[in-house]
């Protein structure tokens, strides 16, 4: 089984333990998440099955879209409600909206942001959620996050709601608690629901319920996206005599494909009976297709 399944994360699993119950599900051993997702946060979680774990470092690094309520006031040592509290302010009481979202939308197209302790980044080694449980803190370096746009949909102090679209490695907690002290006020996040990872959208994501049921019924692979149909590339099919080349992950040039054509960029290579071979990129100082991504 290879492809792609979108999970709906329910609250209280963390994303490894979603991994964990996926493989008990399904009864295979490789798999994987594309991006963790907090124990409290909800929403769209792609795991990778088969040999599509090789497509993590790609999917990782897609936009991803989330809906978030920001409670102003309060700060904790988690930056959302399920930490200890650091300190609460009500100053947040004389703020006008107007000023709420000036300061929200100064945010956009993106900042120098600092991960928090609460996280799975590694230092040395370990992760920086292992040395907070600790009582230890370590110097964190600034990551330049880009955020598309923040929709406010409403505004209710203490509580604003907001609608995110961010690049990959930006934390949400962290933006609200980063608007919060912009008020002057701190803040924290009281709720997450991640509502698209790249392609995959809130609208199709499955809960492991879900999933176990439509095992039961014997129609996994119709849940399944296949690793070819992630990708909106060019096809190439290789003529029956080249099969070999591809089978062995070599190098090939135009006049070995059916199609005998130069595609500028990357292309979805198939060999002569259809079957999806990988990923290749064309190199034009060479005028070669060399893989990029193989997955037969």
């Amino acid at each position: 089984m290879n492809g792609v399944i979108n999970i709906y994360k329910e609250r209280g699993y963390t994303s490894q333990d979603v991994v964990a119950k996926l493989r008990g599900i399904l009864k295979q051993k490789k798999i994987g998440h594309t991006g963790t997702l907090d124990p409290d946060a909800e929403g769209v979680l792609p795991i990778c099955v088969g040999n599509a774990t090789k497509l993590f470092d790609i999917l990782t690094d897609r936009t991803k879209e989330y809906e978030t309520v920001l409670l102003l006031g309060k700060t904790t040592d988690t930056q959302d409600v399920s930490g200890k509290i650091l300190s609460e302010n009500d100053s947040y009481k004389s703020l006008s909206d107007e000023i709420v979202k000036e300061t929200i939308n100064s945010f956009i197209p993106g900042y120098d942001q600092i991960p928090p302790m609460y996280s799975a980044l590694k230092v040395n080694g370990k992760k920086l959620y292992e040395l907070a449980r600790e009582g230890k803190e370590v110097v964190r370096q600034p990551r330049r996050v880009d955020i598309d746009k923040i929709d406010i949909t409403d505004i209710s102090l203490p509580r604003i709601t907001m609608k995110l679209s961010v690049s990959k490695g930006t934390y949400i907690r962290t933006i609200c608690e980063d608007i919060g002290n912009k008020l002057g006020c701190g803040g924290c996040m009281e709720s997450l629901l991640r509502t698209r990872a790249g392609s995959f959208s809130l609208d199709t994501a499955l809960k492991l319920s879900e999933v176990e049921k439509i095992r039961d019924d014997g129609q996994l692979d119709d849940i399944i996206k296949k690793v070819d149909e992630l990708f909106d590339y060019p096809s190439l099919h290789m003529r029956e005599e080249n099969d070999k080349i591809v089978h062995n992950g070599n190098i090939f040039l135009a006049k070995d494909t059916i199609e005998n054509t130069v595609i500028d960029g990357n292309a979805l290579v198939y060999d002569s009976t259809g079957i999806f071979v990988g990923i290749y990129t064309y190199v034009k100082s060479e005028r070669k297709y060399k893989p990029f991504k193989m997955f037969l």
